[in-house]
């Protein structure tokens, strides 16, 4: 494994392998790596000649009061993580080498982010494109890799691609989980022993959401309110127990096509999102 520090480096080592004709797989990562990263560079080990990872604590999605200087790392452990996991190139740029000036250029979503985690969280989306156009820009990836645990990440990434004519193939990754069913996350490691149990209640509420639409309820309203039910249980407050259509992410009057249910909870050091995505078939849409 290769581990690179500046953009320089990385322009040339990725326009190296497309001159070879490798395709590139790229895995962009904040760090405190777990097996929800690891899957994704272990799809992209299968889908590609060449596996490139960058870990950047980007400081321009984190908002007043968050949690920059405290967000979890441990490069060390990452690196040998990288290694053994089968990433060829780690990207490892300091924040002046990301934002060597004062920026003249950055992102502005403005289409699925004004719900869920980007309604509290303003201007963080704007971060993520930033972040993401540059390190675009530097793999030059054929494929890239999101876990779906960020499922708003993924639709707002869907549409940097998308609008900019970007020809790379968005890859989402299924949601990796611990045995009793809460996402792993870098921010697990903020909770108290109690709240680690009571977080299960965040999975458990989707699964419940899950099966009210398998049973035929269609009004958002009463799966919503079912949901709610179920987290206010927990010592955590709710921020959000909301239906979309995905990746759109528009407001649903009746539950048909392609949505997400998706929840958030603030527990007292630690504020966990998880969802799940369903699809009702076309030939169940006559019941709505």
């Amino acid at each position: 494994m290769i581990e690179i520090h500046t953009a320089k480096e990385i322009q040339t080592i990725t326009n190296t392998y497309q001159k070879e004709g490798k395709s590139i797989g790229f895995v962009p990562t904040m760090g405190f790596l777990h097996e929800g990263h690891m899957s994704l560079v272990k799809k992209a080990r299968k889908d590609n000649d060449i596996v490139v990872m960058s870990i950047f604590v980007n400081p321009l999605q984190f908002g007043p009061g968050e949690d920059y200087e405290a967000y979890p790392r441990d490069i060390e452990r990452d690196r040998k993580l990288a290694e053994e996991g089968g990433v060829d190139v780690l990207f490892t740029p300091a924040p002046e080498e990301m934002y060597k000036a004062e920026s003249t250029v950055i992102a502005s979503v403005k289409k699925r982010t004004d719900v869920l985690c980007g309604r509290s969280r303003q201007g963080h989306f704007d971060g993520v494109a930033t972040v993401l156009t540059k390190l675009f820009n530097l793999a030059s990836p054929t494929r890239v890799y999101f876990g779906m645990k960020d499922a708003q990440q993924v639709a707002v990434v869907d549409g940097l691609i998308d609008d900019f004519f970007m020809d790379i193939e968005l890859v989402p990754v299924d949601t990796v989980r611990e045995e009793d069913g809460i996402a792993k996350s870098s921010r697990n490691v903020y909770l108290t022993q109690s709240e680690r149990k009571e977080a299960t209640a965040l999975y458990k509420a989707l699964r419940h959401g899950a099966r009210r639409v398998s049973e035929g309820e269609r009004n958002p309203e009463v799966v919503k309110k079912e949901i709610r039910g179920i987290l206010e249980k927990t010592s955590g407050v709710i921020d959000y127990a909301e239906i979309y259509s995905y990746p759109e992410l528009k407001s649903l009057k009746t539950l048909s096509g392609k949505f997400i249910i998706a929840v958030a909870v603030k527990f007292s050091k630690a504020r966990l999102i998880d969802n799940i995505i369903i699809e009702i078939p076309d030939d169940q849409k006559e019941d709505e």
